[in-house]
């Protein structure tokens, strides 16, 4: 069961997500508000939250920003469900660190599902080590934190999560394809454009650990095979 805090201001589809929350197992939080949303958050620190972007005191962009800004809270997965569906809107939703962006009108079995999705993949995979040394890198999947020559690297949930999908998968090439869909959870949501924002963003914060995230022109990323 997760502690799920869904901030929406149209009260019929906050209903309709709370019930299926609740018919899923988990626990729901509401806010009508994104004052109202900041202030739950903090106080409950859910595993995730649902955002609306359009709210009637300050953007969801704002509430995003405050999640992911406070300790406190900046683990805490955010799902943006707007009716804004354009691709700079969804971009930008990434940006601030949000883990999926789902547009209205949307099937509310498939959003249960991406939850679902994104709850599991916050669990290191089987095996893997919650410190990862390498060279100047070194992260703690546990505490989700990043240093890079002892200089602490501050990540959004979903920079880390690339992070470490592409260093588990050391050495083997990942198709942008293969990416949006394991590390954003999409099949065709966001486009290849995303990804490539993402791993400059990504590089410009790791500084000279930036450069094992290497570009295979033409295909994909990979991690390099040895520290440079």
């Amino acid at each position: 069961m997760a502690r799920i805090l869904v901030v929406e201001d149209e009260r019929d589809l906050q209903q309709v997500l709370a019930y299926n929350l609740r018919q899923a197992g988990h626990e729901p939080f509401l806010a009508s508000t994104g004052a109202e949303g900041v202030r739950l958050a903090l106080e409950h620190r859910p595993d995730l939250v649902l955002l609306d972007l359009m709210l009637p005191d300050i953007s969801g962009t704002e509430v995003c920003r405050s999640i992911k800004r406070d300790p406190l809270t900046q683990r805490c997965a955010v799902v943006i469900v707007s009716a804004k569906g354009e691709e700079i809107d969804r971009v930008v939703g990434f940006e601030l660190g949000a883990d999926d962006y789902v547009v209205k009108p949307f099937s509310p079995r498939e959003l249960m599902l991406r939850i679902s999705a994104i709850l599991r993949r916050s669990e290191p995979p089987p095996g893997a080590s919650t410190t990862v040394e390498f060279g100047v890198l070194r992260l703690d999947r546990e505490a989700h934190r990043v240093w890079v020559g002892g200089r602490e690297v501050e990540l959004t949930a979903l920079e880390l999560r690339f992070l470490t999908t592409l260093y588990d998968r050391k050495n083997r090439v990942q198709s942008r394809d293969t990416l949006l869909r394991d590390v954003w959870g999409t099949d065709g949501d966001v486009t290849s454009r995303t990804v490539d924002t993402h791993v400059k963003r990504l590089r410009e914060k790791l500084g000279e650990a930036g450069e094992y995230v290497e570009t295979v022109r033409g295909v994909g990323y990979r991690f390099a095979d040895a520290p440079g």
